[in-house]
């Protein structure tokens, strides 16, 4: 355990305060779980009585017992005793109904609020999910809903704790007051300095121990990783590694194993020091209650409850400062939560209008330039370029030339930091984001396989709703129909074996046409191919480019490849460099011009040209 330290460097980080925390989780309590609030105020005042109620049965016993030890007396014994042990089943019941009910409701609240801070992730603009200031805020928050010890659960636990500690206080510092007030300020000031040299155990603990830790976490997570991996087997078993990495892994172990006996050393004292504090309230409480019995007539009854007020006080003040301290941690993680909750992020859709309804569009790139955050470099230029409807544009260029960047602006996932890209005329930006979105049919070179159904990957859609025969359909014209026949459950094959045990895994090549799948069954009114074919070889990716392209018809579409044999059909081809538009026209007039193009198309075609017998091959390129 250790002191949680704010982090000042992030902008979108904010402060709300433990009390603005305290009503924020009661009403997020009160929003999910509306009986969780109740049964927690059953929970601590039940625990608080308890912790006193034997000592107050305790006096009225001893106090009949010495009043009168005949019939009557005996009765009224029994009468207390029945009266007693009707309390304390009651407040048995209502501690245990409590514990029982609130733990797993605590859960559902913190799963609720899990749910908003994915919501809140999902609605983000792409653009910010590549901010680093928003991606921290979006881990802390993260971090504040992970477990039910720390964070926002964390809250929610301790709120019970300190109601019952804190109750127990406020009753027994009445009782024990009236007994001698000098006591009172004797056990405060021990508890106090047990609580301190409790705070400072925690801050030694947590630079010289897990500070120091952090980085010994990383390794041994990379040991274990390693040692265990299939992908490093072949090595380590080839070059005789087991016992190189058996020495490093004791290596890093040897570290923890001194760091955890320092960390048990360091509580070890705390615990003789509480022991001793503990002891010296103890010796205290006695000395006043003796010098009460003798001095004040203090009967044994009385002594027997002032007893158990005063180490119900002592217990209840210490758990309280420690617990509060706790609370104090985990309000400074709800921070975080609320931090990436309440992220305030432009409204940049207010008066959008609707798209032209048209099956011709026409993009047109205006004096285009964008900078990522913090990057003094431009990844793209002044741009000027127009995608005409129908039209196929190759986008070509060496890796960090642009390519992706005026993509992503294309698809509106990022705006452009300086002029505009227009849709027939009007600026993309007046157009809902969702409803632009619509025009796409993107497949991108990194495909993300979902533990879903093959059919619901293609279609991006539930079972019950999504079209099988279209999804079948788009799989065998991207060329899965030969895997598709071969698996049982054909297109609803579970894919991955992370949910479903029956599932299926894809090869790099099978991932890449299911998601030339997906885009056939969007049937979008653009298709852009972000060098969805690198898996494949360079024929491979010709032909089925070529068969794409057949596929999607007057469709206009925009594809990205290295492979510049791979784009010879399209009607204009975009060569990037730099970050700027270095050439652009069509493939004869770019080999014409016999510039950067022709010079890379020409180190590239020997690569694909048959030999005068014939190659296996099938493929000739002409410069």
């Amino acid at each position: 355990m250790g002191d949680y330290k704010e982090s000042k460097d992030n902008p979108l980080h904010k402060e709300y305060g433990i009390w603005s925390n305290t009503r924020y989780i009661i009403r997020k309590m009160a929003q999910y779980q509306p009986s969780v609030i109740f049964l927690m105020i059953l929970g601590f005042v039940s625990g608080s009585t308890f912790s006193y109620f034997w000592g107050i049965f305790g006096k009225y016993v001893i106090d009949i017992i010495q009043a009168d030890s005949g019939a009557a007396g005996e009765r009224e014994l029994i009468k207390v005793i029945a009266i007693a042990g009707g309390i304390a089943f009651v407040l048995s019941f209502c501690s245990t109904l409590s514990g029982s009910k609130t733990w797993y409701r605590f859960i559902n609240v913190r799963m609720q609020m899990i749910t908003e801070r994915i919501s809140k992730v999902l609605s983000l603009k792409y653009e910010l999910l590549e901010k680093p200031d928003v991606l921290d805020v979006a881990e802390r928050a993260s971090q504040a809903t992970n477990d039910n010890q720390n964070g926002v659960e964390g809250m929610m636990n301790l709120m019970t704790q300190l109601g019952g500690n804190g109750l127990t206080v406020i009753v027994t510092f009445v009782a024990v007051t009236v007994l001698d007030p000098r006591l009172i300020i004797a056990m405060i000031v021990l508890t106090v300095v047990q609580y301190l040299y409790y705070r400072h155990i925690i801050k030694v603990d947590k630079a010289e121990v897990w500070d120091r830790l952090s980085g010994a976490w990383r390794r041994r997570h990379y040991m274990e990783r390693v040692t265990q991996d299939f992908d490093y087997a072949k090595d380590i078993r080839l070059f005789d590694l087991s016992g190189f990495l058996t020495d490093r892994f004791n290596k890093v172990n040897a570290f923890f194993i001194d760091r955890q006996d320092h960390h048990h050393r360091l509580w070890l004292r705390y615990n003789f020091v509480t022991g001793f504090a503990g002891t010296v309230i103890k010796a205290l409480i006695y000395a006043v209650l003796y010098i009460a019995v003798l001095h004040k007539d203090m009967s044994v009854g009385n002594f027997t409850m002032f007893l158990s007020f005063s180490l119900a006080f002592a217990r209840a003040l210490i758990n309280f400062l420690q617990r509060f301290g706790d609370y104090k941690k985990a309000s400074l993680e709800t921070d975080d939560f609320r931090s990436f909750i309440d992220l305030e992020t432009a409204d940049d859709e207010k008066d959008c209008i609707p798209l032209p309804d048209t099956d011709a569009f026409e993009f047109r790139f205006a004096d285009v330039s964008y900078r990522y955050p913090k990057s003094e470099k431009y990844a793209l230029s002044h741009l000027n370029l127009t995608l005409r409807p129908g039209e196929k544009l190759a986008v070509v260029g060496l890796n960090g030339a642009g390519k992706t960047t005026m993509i992503k602006l294309l698809l509106r996932l990022y705006d452009p930091t300086e002029g505009c890209i227009t849709l027939n005329g009007t600026d993309i930006r007046r157009f809902r984001r969702a409803d632009y979105y619509r025009l796409f049919a993107p497949v991108f070179q990194n495909v993300e396989i979902f533990a879903f159904l093959m059919s619901e990957n293609i279609a991006m859609k539930r079972k019950d709703s999504l079209d099988r025969d279209r999804a079948t359909k788009a799989a065998y014209e991207a060329g899965l129909e030969e895997r598709v026949l071969s698996l049982a459950k054909g297109i609803d094959t579970p894919l991955t074996k992370i949910v479903e045990d029956d599932g299926t895994d894809l090869s790099g090549g099978e991932k890449q046409k299911l998601a030339l799948a997906k885009a056939l069954y969007k049937g979008a009114k653009i298709v852009v191919l972000d060098e969805p074919t690198s898996a494949l070889d360079a024929i491979a990716e010709q032909t089925l480019y070529e068969r794409f392209d057949e596929m999607i018809g007057n469709k206009s579409a925009v594809y990205i490849s290295h492979r510049l044999a791979s784009t010879r059909f399209c009607d204009r081809i975009a060569m990037f460099e730099d970050g700027t538009l270095a050439e652009y026209g069509s493939h004869d007039e770019l080999m014409a011009r016999n510039g950067k193009y022709a010079d890379m198309f020409n180190i590239q075609a020997q690569y694909y040209r048959e030999d005068a017998e014939g190659a296996e091959s099938g493929v000739r390129v002409n410069a």
